[in-house]
């Protein structure tokens, strides 16, 4: 079942300029890392954008479900990006997702969604946090939260850490599942180290994969 009160950014952005290669375009079992990421948001609604300068580099590669929306600011870093997002998109939260988590459980996801209508009106985002440090790129946050995020850029910041330090967030807690969920990959050392494990031993360490 999806939900209509959450849409999803897929961020496609980076330079990748670690990987030495275009991260949204590596394989595991056939499947890019971006469609991988794409599957799990559309799980969870059909409101699912890729925000990326370059729609047609990833335009043959992923799912139909999915909208590209063009990056009008690129590589000024996810703060902004989900900036572009809070203004064109209207949902009540936005899933901001990065491309390079293969590890996506939509379970997981679904859990963490299934509770946002608890969250209290003055909390902006719903943020997993872990050895104390949010991880913004798999988070919830509130289309309220568009004008202290806009007030934090013009004053120059640009820290995702520094911003969920200031504002209303709800943590959400990380177990041994989750952070396994929320590994990435910004080298090709890191990659391929993934890669070795293979999707199938990844389903059966943590009993839901992508």
């Amino acid at each position: 079942m999806t939900n209509d009160k959450i849409s999803v950014i897929v961020l496609a952005g980076g330079k990748s300029s670690r990987m030495g290669r275009d991260k949204a375009l590596l394989e595991i079992e056939g499947k890019s890392l971006l469609l991988r990421s794409c599957e799990v948001a559309t799980n969870l609604t059909s409101e699912v954008y890729v925000l990326t300068a370059w729609p047609d580099r990833y335009r043959s590669t992923f799912s139909k479900k999915c909208q590209f929306m063009v990056e009008y600011n690129p590589g000024a870093g996810p703060l902004i990006a989900l900036t572009q997002g809070l203004t064109q998109i209207t949902t009540e939260w936005i899933l901001l997702l990065a491309c390079d988590l293969p590890l996506l459980d939509a379970q997981i996801i679904q859990h963490w969604a299934s509770h946002l209508t608890a969250v209290p009106p003055s909390t902006l985002a719903v943020v997993p946090y872990q050895n104390s440090r949010w991880e913004p790129l798999c988070g919830f946050y509130r289309q309220q939260s568009l004008s202290s995020l806009q007030s934090f850029i013009e004053h120059g910041g640009r820290s995702f850490q520094v911003w969920l330090n200031q504002i209303a967030v709800v943590p959400l807690s990380v177990g041994e599942r989750e952070a396994v969920m929320l590994s990435n990959c910004n080298t090709l050392e890191e990659f391929e180290q993934l890669n070795k494990l293979g999707m199938g031993n990844w389903e059966s360490g943590i009993g839901h994969g992508v």
